[in-house]
């Protein structure tokens, strides 16, 4: 076996990134971080919770300059131990970690406790080259949210077998499943990879102003032949894009009618 090492053109694309032959194409970094909040807050004096409240705020405001999305939404009755999101999307882990710090350095902060963290990072999909449209999901390297008013968040692991298949016989069936994806223009689907940075695979994330046309796509999605080989995909968090001052006023016990969830980071 010859010792001489491999011309480029004979190596994958990337490796020849990994070997410095060709540059690096900047990938985003992806976290949805679930909080919920002691019940025990409620019970503090209106000032202090207001005061609190407004740093927390001022906090997250002052936060959406290092990204390049921080989006927050309520879970307030959607799920049983979480009650708002961030959605941040970042260019390295560091401003990830950063972040946190920053939140649990306020007074509001030391009442929250992370229920649900998953991390991830763009990627291109490997099943989507002979199959392209203008923003089509899978090969671009960047989150573009469409500002939709719910946001439907889940992990997903596949089966080991599933990696066994020859990439033939993975791609018709991927092919099926965007096919099926498409007779619902009114979701969009945002895909990130975890493999090796979180415990799960893949954290998808489904925009759209229909809750119904993401059950009616997720019902029909469950007889295609890709959820045969799905391992997990729960827990399962049904998010509405609410700004973070409405978010800790409902929190905070204030009035249904004067909460109006409008704003968005």
């Amino acid at each position: 076996m010859s010792d001489k090492p491999e011309k480029k053109s004979e190596l994958d694309e990337g490796l020849q990134v990994r070997l410095g032959h060709l540059p690096r194409e900047p990938r985003q970094v992806v976290k949805y971080t679930f909080f919920t909040l002691d019940p025990a807050w409620r019970r503090l004096p209106i000032e202090e919770r207001e005061a609190a409240k407004a740093e927390f705020a001022q906090t997250i405001g002052e936060s959406v300059r290092d990204f390049f999305v921080l989006r927050t939404y309520n879970l307030i009755g959607m799920h049983s131990n979480a009650d708002f999101m961030l959605w941040a999307v970042s260019d390295t882990l560091e401003r990830q970690s950063a972040l946190l710090s920053k939140i649990y350095a306020t007074a509001f902060g030391a009442w929250l406790t992370i229920t649900h963290s998953y991390l991830a990072m763009t990627k291109h999909s490997q099943y989507v080259r002979d199959h392209v449209h203008e923003d089509q999901e899978g090969t671009r390297l960047t989150i573009l949210p469409d500002g939709k008013k719910y946001l439907f968040v889940y992990p997903l692991d596949k089966k080991r077998e599933w990696y066994s298949e020859p990439f033939e016989t993975r791609n018709t069936v991927m092919r099926e499943h965007i096919r099926i994806g498409h007779r619902y223009p009114t979701v969009k689907i945002n895909t990130t990879y975890s493999f090796g940075l979180d415990d799960q695979e893949f954290v998808v994330a489904f925009e759209s102003d229909y809750a119904e046309d993401f059950l009616d796509c997720v019902e029909e999605l469950r007889g295609s032949i890709s959820s045969a080989f799905t391992a997990r995909d729960v827990p399962i968090f049904t998010c509405i894009a609410t700004d973070i001052r409405d978010i800790l006023d409902a929190l905070g016990g204030v009035p249904a009618s004067a909460t109006v969830p409008s704003g968005r980071w």
